[in-house]
């Protein structure tokens, strides 16, 4: 047994030694088949180019780790063939032993075990190198005829994958072209290194231990594979080149023809009477198409367009039988079913791509999904509470009903850009450089266009959380004054007493200064106030009493807290008297304050105080009073105008004042000198 096992060893050696050249690799295919570089590109003798050398030194590499993989690999099936004989006579050994010496046989079961677990782990680390092999290594397809019959991955003596595919291809057409194929005369003969694939007295190719290998597989079933391939292949193209098959497809192309134009016929008689019917009833119904009040298609109209929706479709299904009957004609012969992949290829091949890109992007889009769902629902809660606090259902301390409504858009702002910052990485094209190139420029845009915008945004949340108006309020800003109709998150709108609505930015409001007329009105009563001013020569109690009854007679004046009077300065020829009267309606200021200027001037012509400051002139002698006649005592007549020496004494007036004195009710005049003139 031991001979036997180093002779099976050194015959294992032996076969690591190069075998003998297959003939399939010295017959090369015709130089004359080569086309020559152009002696302008050609480079010059004992130079290389830089792709050439590195090729080369890839070549080079990729070849050693082969040949190192394919020594270990034949070590394991040496090693594989030397176990297989052992366990052969371990068994012969086994069914010799005697039944009653246990131990021996439980020694002998136990070895043969382990040779079974070694080969089975041999094995898979066999195909695990193969497949290792098999992503480095590049195969060549055999394909006389177009389609491919199998791969070369091995290469035999300095003969490469790649020549000896094409060489195998070349014998392989040679079979057809012979015009005198038999299926007898292909058959596999066995030599001393390889399995060699003959038609009469011609080697098309040889199979040798590495390709048995590569193919997991041993040599004479890889030849029999091969060999049946070869022959359906050859078979195939005779019989599809022969003159019966070329009448049978010329016969398919008339019929394939024929159907395309009934297809035709039947389209367009389809689409003529759709197009009569859509006709039809358009007129019969008399519709248009509105948006609101807007309409947007007549009747006329709508019926043209309808009509040119209805030939366009025809026009498209047209076409597409017409692309698609081009693959069907040309993949009836077979110089032309490139040009039939080809076609199908441009329709099949997007469509495709489309569809497995949906599949791939379900995962995706279904996070993209319950991402929006989620922050959806919590926009609503959000909602629910922001509603609840502004209704006063809910009350928190320290934070104002008016806050909640502005607080829920800021948080549904940041609630929705979180989502977009989540989902982003899972929209489709994201990663592209196209997608974030696009990204930055509106970026760019967005930070370079948006400054003032943003200063507003920023201005109108301070407003919202400053509280110094609310919508409805009357209020002040700068020269601007009116009622707050819009606040927003940019401006403010305002619509003044005239019915002008002037739009504010809030950066501007936040910058100035802003007087609200409604906050303290409905509590503690808005203060008008007014100022005139009357002459020394009237008494102040008189005049305070005429202020506040007038102002008491004013309508939406508050009686309580009462009106009062301050006097505010003491002029050269009068003084200024202030009315001050609280009123709760702030929306209607001018109304009041024009009732309590007529008011004041009712109850001053009432008690004969004339209101002549602070430009007003009149000489008593010779003129009327101020005082409206209606005021007047019906027996008052305009005092006379007198002449006297200047030595006389001053007569004096019917109403006590001297002819003498200025011309205001005081009796002073703006320079302290008698004017013979009246004006006003």
């Amino acid at each position: 047994m031991r001979r036997f096992l180093v002779a099976l060893s050194l015959w294992g050696v032996c076969t690591t030694l190069p075998a003998q050249q297959p003939t399939d690799s010295i017959t090369l295919p015709d130089a004359s088949a080569e086309t020559p570089a152009p002696a302008a590109e050609a480079p010059a003798p004992g130079e290389t180019t830089v792709g050439e050398a590195g090729a080369a030194l890839a070549d080079s590499l990729l070849n050693q780790r082969l040949t190192e993989a394919s020594q270990q690999l034949q070590k394991s099936e040496q090693q594989r063939m030397i176990d297989s004989l052992q366990k052969v006579a371990l068994e012969r050994e086994l069914a010799l032993l005697k039944s009653n010496d246990n131990q021996k046989r439980r020694e002998l079961q136990e070895r043969i075990r382990q040779i079974e677990v070694d080969d089975s782990l041999r094995q898979v680390e066999k195909r695990n190198r193969i497949e290792a092999m098999k992503q480095e290594t590049k195969g060549f397809p055999v394909a006389p005829f177009g389609d491919t019959l199998f791969y070369i991955f091995t290469k035999i003596g300095p003969f490469t994958p790649q020549e000896r595919a094409t060489n195998i291809n070349h014998k392989i057409r040679g079979l057809y072209e012979s015009g005198l194929y038999k299926s007898d005369d292909l058959h596999a003969v066995e030599s001393e290194s390889s399995y060699d694939l003959v038609y009469g007295e011609t080697i098309v190719m040889s199979m040798t231990d590495w390709d048995a290998l590569w193919q997991e597989m041993s040599k004479e079933e890889l030849a029999q594979q091969y060999r049946a391939e070869i022959d359906e292949a050859v078979l195939r193209e005779i019989k599809e080149n022969s003159l019966q098959e070329m009448i049978k497809r010329v016969g398919e192309v008339v019929l394939v023809l024929v159907c395309i134009l009934l297809l035709f016929f039947i389209l367009n008689k389809l689409f003529r009477l759709s197009g009569k019917y859509i006709e039809r009833k358009l007129e019969q119904k008399g519709v248009a198409l509105k948006l609101k009040e807007y309409e947007f298609l007549s009747q006329e109209r709508l019926i043209s367009v309808s009509l040119w929706l209805n030939n366009a479709v025809k026009t498209v299904f047209f076409l597409l039988s017409l692309y698609l009957a081009l693959p069907i004609i040309f993949s009836i012969f077979k110089s032309t079913r490139g040009w039939a992949n080809l076609l199908l290829g441009w329709i099949l091949a997007p469509v495709h791509k489309i569809f497995w890109s949906i599949i791939d992007y379900l995962p995706n889009l279904f996070t993209i999904l319950v991402t929006y769902l989620v922050v959806r629902y919590v926009v609503r809660a959000v909602r629910f509470m922001a509603r609840e606090i502004a209704t006063g259902k809910l009350t928190i301390t320290g934070f104002h009903p008016d806050w909640a409504m502005p607080t829920f858009n800021l948080v549904r702002i940041l609630l929705y850009a979180f989502m977009f910052i989540v989902i982003f990485p899972y929209l489709p094209g994201s990663g592209s450089p196209v997608f974030q190139g696009v990204s930055v420029f509106l970026g760019i845009l967005f930070s370079l266009g948006s400054s003032s915008a943003i200063s507003n945004a920023v201005a109108g949340m301070v407003i919202t959380y400053m509280r110094p108006f609310r919508i409805g309020d009357r209020i002040k800003i700068g020269e601007i004054s009116g009622d707050v109709i819009e606040k927003n998150l940019l401006v403010t709108r305002i619509r003044t007493i005239k019915n002008e609505e002037i739009t504010v930015p809030n950066s501007s409001i936040l910058s100035g200064h802003t007087i609200n007329y409604t906050t303290s009105s409905a509590h503690i009563g808005l203060v008008l106030h007014a100022t005139v001013t009357i002459g020394y020569d009237v008494p102040w109690k008189n005049v305070h009493q005429a202020l506040i009854d007038a102002a008491l007679r004013t309508d939406r004046v508050l009686k309580e807290p009462a009106p009062f009077v301050l006097q505010t300065g003491l002029e050269d020829f009068y003084v200024s008297y202030q009315i001050n009267a609280y009123t709760a309606n702030a929306h209607q200021q001018a109304r009041t304050y024009s009732g309590l200027f007529q008011n004041i001037q009712d109850v001053f012509n009432e008690r004969g105080i004339e209101i002549l400051s602070p430009h007003y002139r009149a000489q008593r002698d010779g003129n009327m009073t101020t005082i409206p006649a209606d005021y007047l005592p019906k027996e008052y007549q305009a005092p006379p105008f007198r002449i006297s020496h200047l030595h006389e004494a001053h007569p004096t007036a019917p109403n006590g004042r001297s002819s003498e004195e200025g011309p205001h009710a005081n009796g002073h005049t703006p320079n302290g000198t008698p004017n013979p003139s009246s004006e006003k």
